[in-house]
């Protein structure tokens, strides 16, 4: 059922940049800065493989995603903002998100204070989610856009290239081809490993 769903994400994923091009790549990311789990380790590697192709270019690539990140940060910087940590303990759970994300970006922020939103978008996992804690403690609005563009370009940008460079191999190099077919499945079960991690854990701490 995890590989299942794991395939309808990317195929999802492919059609909706197929069609909408850059904007495309913004409506993705957006989605996926506003905790809603959808891989952004599928959408920027895709939209890099485009550049591959000549489709796309590199830069507008990472700068779509960016914006994206920017776009998607919004309800979750309002929710932190007017509703506080009990809006989002409240909320958080229809989005996977649960008290132990909320607590991880916290500590994260108190850390670094307003430059934690820098650092959290070129990490993975706490980015997602240190908008909440940037809103619960006003950071103000235009300093969170800022900070939030400039870290996330290089996040996108290392993600596109990856996907650029594979594409490149992909269409050159057969080689590259045989590779992919001959470790298909263990890249599979991986993801549909780490999937399944990351469902386990959130549902075995809503439990307790």
């Amino acid at each position: 059922m995890i590989e299942a769903i794991i395939a309808f994400l990317a195929y999802y994923i492919i059609a909706v940049i197929s069609w909408g091009g850059y904007w495309g790549i913004v409506i993705l990311m957006a989605i996926e800065s506003a905790c809603i789990p959808l891989p952004s380790e599928i959408i920027m590697p895709f939209g890099g493989y485009l550049v591959s192709t000549g489709e796309m270019n590199l830069y507008w690539v990472a700068t779509a995603g960016a914006f994206g990140c920017n776009v998607g940060s919004i309800p979750a910087y309002e929710l932190g903002k007017r509703g506080g940590r009990a809006a989002i303990v409240k909320w958080g759970k229809y989005v996977l998100l649960d008290t132990y994300d909320l607590e991880l970006a916290e500590r994260f922020f108190a850390r670094f204070g307003s430059a934690a939103v820098l650092i959290a978008r070129m990490l993975p996992i706490v980015r997602s989610f240190i908008a909440f804690p940037a809103g619960i403690a006003r950071m103000p609005l235009p300093q969170f856009h800022i900070y939030t563009f400039i870290g996330s370009w290089p996040f996108c940008f290392g993600l596109a290239w990856i996907g650029m460079v594979l594409g490149e191999a992909w269409n050159n190099d057969p080689r590259v081809k045989a590779w992919f077919h001959r470790f298909d499945a263990i890249i599979v079960l991986a993801g549909v490993a780490f999937v399944a991690w990351f469902l386990w854990t959130r549902w075995k701490r809503r439990a307790r």
